[in-house]
């Protein structure tokens, strides 16, 4: 199951994990203008974790989840 929201400056999207325990905590996907941030709460640590990826990055994931194994360079704009 998931949400998106339409803040001011971000699209805030929150992946709930559904299933057989145990379950992961949500995954909450902010994207800005500017870049993309993923957050989950660790429990064990009592700490939100928090990942940044630059717009660059997250075309970068967007292709690697469509090829085999092995290194690329995405061809075109880098920016």
């Amino acid at each position: 199951m998931f949400s998106i929201e339409h803040d001011f400056d971000a699209t805030v999207i929150t992946l709930v994990d559904e299933g057989s325990a145990p379950l992961g905590e949500d995954v909450i996907v902010n994207a800005f203008e500017e870049c993309v941030t993923v957050e989950q709460y660790d429990p064990r640590t009592d700490r939100l974790h928090k990942i940044t990826l630059s717009m660059s990055q997250l075309r970068d994931l967007g292709a690697a989840l469509d090829l085999p194994e092995g290194v690329y360079i995405r061809g075109g704009d880098r920016g």
